[in-house]
């Protein structure tokens, strides 16, 4: 959108007018914003015990971004903290911009303890809600925040005007050191640590141990309607969500429009957002918002958070208060509830309209099929914690991601040798009934390394994403991909039947987002165009499986001309000659031939 004056008259002052109305409209049309994010360790009191936490300026959650489509975002990040971490800006697109993605050793390295780094985040598509958090190991669990990305100043929701709004972000929490306690997991290569609560910004609510009188509120006005824009930023959790008497009307997801639809209840993964529209139609009371964990693990897993995290729907007025708020007891999926999760998945499509539409690739010229496994690295003499006595890991057809010494951008932007390799495969090197039961253990053991995947400037791709049941362990996974929004085409269960699956694909209106959960068991289809050029990971959104090397990077090549290349990087990026482990003291991280993660404790 531009703007169009012309000049009749050569008087230094209209011109003056003139120029003061363009300038005008332009900040009317994109603006920037600037924020200090300072990191810090603070004081926080959960579950009656009291620890120091990394935090951005003491918060928990962190800071809210509120922009327009189309601004841009400076983030100075001031790292007063105790070790190196990196900033994610998770689905925001940075065209041509990989250099500020965030993602550790794959875009850049660690910002040191007494440094900092400026972000330039750069709003494009996205309308919605989305988030941030650190990528560096496991400091996600406290350092995340929303991000609200409003419509062009001017233009309108494509739903109702809300009365007003609520950000609602999910996360977890964990009552001991937990740089500690993973330190110690991954010494022995057993599993990972469970969070021991979930909460609803920063609270546990009234179900968890010394937390009634800090529950979090949202109030609200009988009759009005208001839009909760929800994260889930926990570490390895799907979350269902349901609130008592009251249904939400889905209208976006990963900061793209939805057709809208009412549930009782709805779904994320960890790294998805999505905004509902909830009416305050019932009696004035007290109503529990009410969260807990979707396990998509086998029945006989039961070595999960089963906390219930809650908050509380208060309405405004004179009424008697109720003993103790409604809980939404028929409409919270219990924990393994497998059908209600794919069901919820199902309804999902794009708003697909004149004003979004949608732009799904219909001539695909790669194809990728990629098995999304568990597995074990061998263990002399059974001596790990892991399954069978071997130490714990993960893949991509079949192969375990390795982090560099250096990051991935670095070494291709400047052609670096020996730093990663193209070999990732397009399809997986063996066959076999993906989904059965009783899989031969032998297959279970993955190749470690830094393999990439290699793309042109704008084709059009096509991965199906295909889950598998390796060590009886089959689960659902959020697949993340960095630097674009995708079409699910299409999903469904058991092995992907390349013949007859792609004959039920929604080509009209799928749901665009950037993180999909792969259905336990089962498979899942996207679709993108390579346009955007740059280094982009991709990885599971359950931290103890992209720990464990579910990830693989994307390297798109340049177009043919400088729009349509990366941009030269900034003056300055972090070096990786003082970076520092995210597990600060406890962990010193060597590369070790025999194992995934080879390490010290100092």
């Amino acid at each position: 959108m531009g703007v169009l004056i012309t000049f009749r008259y050569a008087n230094p002052r209209y011109l003056f007018v003139c120029l003061f109305l363009c300038l005008m409209c332009a900040g009317a049309l994109a603006r920037v914003h600037r924020y200090d994010f300072v990191l810090v360790e603070t004081n926080y009191t959960r579950l009656c015990y009291t620890k120091s936490i990394l935090t951005v300026n003491g918060q928990f959650p962190g800071p809210v971004i509120h922009v327009h489509r189309g601004d841009t975002v400076f983030v100075n990040v001031i790292n007063q903290g105790y070790y190196g971490v990196t900033l994610h800006w998770h689905g925001v697109k940075q065209p041509r911009n990989p250099w500020h993605d965030g993602p550790e050793y794959i875009t850049q390295c660690p910002i040191a303890p007494g440094t900092n780094f400026t972000y330039e985040v750069q709003f494009t598509t996205e309308e919605g809600t989305l988030w941030w958090h650190a990528h560096s190991d496991w400091t996600r669990v406290t350092i995340h925040g929303a991000i609200v990305i409003l419509p062009p100043e001017g233009t309108p929701y494509p739903f109702p005007e809300p009365d007003a709004e609520e950000v609602i972000v999910l996360s977890c929490w964990y009552k001991g050191n937990l740089r500690q306690l993973l330190a110690e997991e991954l010494e022995t290569g057993s599993d990972t640590p469970r969070s021991d609560a979930y909460t609803i910004n920063g609270q546990p609510g009234d179900f968890c141990a010394c937390s009634n009188d800090s529950t979090y509120h949202v109030t609200v006005d009988e009759g009005k309607t208001y839009l909760m824009r929800i994260v889930n930023a926990v570490l390895n959790a799907d979350l269902f969500l349901s609130i008592a008497g009251h249904n939400f009307t889905v209208v976006g997801m990963d900061a793209s429009y939805v057709k809208p639809f009412e549930t009782s209840y709805i779904i994320l993964s960890p790294g998805q957002t999505m905004d509902v529209l909830v009416m305050a139609n019932q009696s004035p009371s007290y109503y529990y918002i009410a969260g807990r964990q979707y396990s998509s693990d086998r029945l006989n897993v039961v070595n999960y958070d089963h906390s219930n995290v809650s908050a509380i729907l208060k309405y405004n007025g004179n009424y008697t208060l109720p003993s103790s708020p409604m809980f939404p007891s028929s409409t919270l999926p219990t924990y393994k509830d497998n059908v209600a999760a794919l069901r919820f998945m199902d309804r999902i499509k794009s708003l697909a309209n004149e004003e979004h539409p949608v732009n799904v690739p219909l001539n695909v010229r790669t194809r990728m099929y990629v098995t999304v496994s568990m597995g074990v690295f061998i263990c002399p003499n059974s001596s790990c914690g892991g399954i069978y006595g071997d130490r714990m890991a993960s893949s991509m057809n079949n192969f375990t991601w390795i982090n560099p010494s250096t990051d991935i951008l670095q070494a291709y932007y400047r052609n670096v040798s020996g730093v990663y390799d193209t070999s990732f495969p397009d399809f997986p090197s063996m066959y076999y009934n993906f989904t059965g039961d009783d899989l031969p253990t032998n297959i279970s053991v993955p190749t470690k390394g830094r393999m990439v995947k290699v793309l042109n400037y704008n084709e059009s791709i096509e991965i199906v994403f295909q889950g598998t049941n390796l060590l009886d362990a089959a689960e659902a996974h959020p697949m993340h991909l960095h630097g674009y929004g995708f079409y699910v085409v299409g999903s469904g269960l058991g092995d992907f039947d390349e013949v007859n699956d792609p004959k039920g694909y929604n080509l009209i209106d799928p749901p665009y987002v950037n993180t999909i959960s792969v259905p336990k068991s089962g498979w899942a289809a996207i679709r993108f165009r390579a346009n955007n050029p740059g280094v982009w990971f991709l990885h599971c959104h359950y931290d103890r499986h992209l720990t464990w090397g579910m990830d693989t990077v994307l390297i798109v090549k340049n177009g043919g001309s400088a729009s349509t290349s990366v941009r030269p990087p900034p003056p300055y990026m972090p070096p990786c000659d003082n970076a520092t482990s995210p597990l600060g003291h406890w962990l010193n991280f060597v590369h070790d031939e025999d194992a995934n993660y080879a390490y010290r404790v100092i």
